[in-house]
Parts: C-alpha cells; structure tokens; sequence
C-alpha cells in the first residue's frame, strides 16, 4: 500500500478520542455510555367504583310473605295461569319494544281500581326474570302511591326528590331483586302534574335510563281519565299499556283514552285484568 492510499484509510477510520497518560502519551478514552433516564415513579390508579347500578342498595325481598296490605305476587305461583299470562306479557312486551328500539313505558287505566299497580308490579317482576337483564319500576302515581305497600318495602323518600334533580338513583331507589330497581313514593302529592310537566323530570329521567344502563323502565302512573298526570308525562316515554277491569271498564272509557293518546304516544295494547273468562290474561 502506498503512503497516500495508507493516509486516506486512516482519514476513513475515526479514531478514538484520546486522553493524556500519566507518562505524557495520549490514550484512546472509552465512549462515554449514555445513562438511560430514570424511570417514573408508577402512578396509584384509584381502585374502580361500582357502577351506579351496583350501588344502588339490596333490599329483603320475599314474594310469597303473606302480609293483609300487600298485593298478589303471582311470581310465588309460577305454574299458575295468571304467572303464565304475565309471562306472555312479557315476552310479547319485550319484542315490541325490541322491534321499535323502545324502552320506557307508562302503565295506567282509564280509571281507578283497574289493577295498575298490581299489573306493573308482576310484569316488572316477570321481566327481571330475564337473564342479564335490568328493570326500573317507579310509581309515578302521585295522587295514591300504592307500590312500596304492594311490595311491602319500606320508602326511602319521595320521588319528587328525584324528579326535581336533588338526589340521584343510587340513594332514592332500592333493589327487592338483583335485576330490578324501584323507585318508591311515601306520601301523595296533588301537585304532581307540574312536577312531571318540568324539564328536571324529563333530565333527572334520562340521566337515569344512562347511568343505570337499564333494559326497560315501567311507570306506574294514575288513571287516564282522572287527571292530567299522565298526559303530562306522556313525552318521557315511548308507549302506554293500558289495564281494563273486565268487570267494570267500559267500552266509551277505553276509547276515551285512545283518542287522548292519540298523536302523543303509542298504545302498546289493553290488557284485561279480572277478566270473566278463566282462560283470558290476568284473571
């Protein structure tokens, strides 16, 4: 190799920095290693919370407690006929709903004494039967609150509260079933139209249908034909199931209600309760 083909190989070799020896001369120096940056501390994730659903808190529940004051509870008589005709109910409920995207319904009569509450009350019972499913029943019958006695369930408050948006779900609804949250009244209020009319009602509402992630809501609401309760709360749900008395609604009274329903919400159906017929639903 010649001189100059010898100075161009060393120019493409870079060496080493040097540093001074002890004896004068010059040393190559290590590369300086780069020191990787300290790693953080780890963050302490909060431990998660129960969802709003699961705080919502358990109460005692025995469906075939025999107390004077409560309302039959077919779920105690699962083979009987009226179990089976809530159970078709049901079904029949939850595909029309399913079909429509719906859910939220209103459960009233034309008039007083029809078996409302005990209508809402079994079916929501029937529906939290349903695998995975959740089910809210809330009596909105202001003017007679019947349900915390028909279950027999002690009341946290009144749902006004709730209505208004000055408590939340998890502290004015209790759960008698895994599934199924109620939301009980403890006193009746004759100014409930106005409550129900208010855009709180319509927010403390929705607020509800999305934190507890509910399949279906049932309002158990006064008769139609009575007061104006339920045509004031007819916006907040998707249809009306209306329940008739075999043995004293009339045929005027039912079309009475579905001209004040008409343009405003859906009517699921009619159910006929104590009916004359043993094999009609409901007897």
């Amino acid at each position: 190799m010649s001189e100059q083909s010898f100075k161009r190989f060393r120019r493409r070799r870079a060496p080493a920095a040097a540093a001074p020896s002890a004896d004068g001369g010059t040393v190559a120096a290590e590369p300086q290693q780069k020191t990787a940056p300290a790693a953080p501390p780890q963050a302490q994730l909060p431990a998660r919370l129960p969802e709003p659903w699961d705080r919502i808190r358990q109460v005692p529940f025995d469906t075939g407690a025999e107390q004077a004051e409560r309302l039959p509870l077919v779920s105690r008589f699962r083979t009987s006929p009226a179990a089976k005709s809530f159970d078709l109910l049901r079904t029949r409920l939850l595909h029309s709903l399913k079909a429509r995207g719906w859910n939220r319904v209103a459960v009233t009569a034309p008039a007083a004494g029809c078996g409302t509450t005990f209508s809402a009350v079994n079916l929501a019972l029937s529906l939290a039967r349903v695998p995975g499913s959740r089910t809210i029943l809330m009596d909105l019958n202001f003017r007679c609150p019947g349900m915390a006695r028909a279950l027999g369930i002690e009341t946290q408050g009144d749902l006004s509260a709730f209505l208004s948006g000055s408590t939340r779900i998890e502290d004015q609804f209790v759960r008698p079933l895994p599934s199924l949250a109620v939301g009980l009244n403890r006193s009746a209020d004759q100014d409930a139209a106005e409550l129900l009319h208010s855009g709180s009602c319509a927010e403390a509402l929705d607020a509800m249908m999305l934190r507890s992630g509910a399949d279906t809501a049932l309002f158990d609401l006064p008769p139609v034909l009575e007061h104006d309760d339920t045509a004031a709360f007819l916006p907040q749900v998707d249809a009306v199931l209306l329940i008739s008395d075999g043995t004293r609604t009339t045929a005027a009274q039912l079309a009475a209600c579905e001209k004040m329903l008409a343009g405003h919400t859906e009517l699921l159906g009619v159910v006929l309760n104590r009916a004359r017929d043993t094999d009609s639903p409901l007897n």
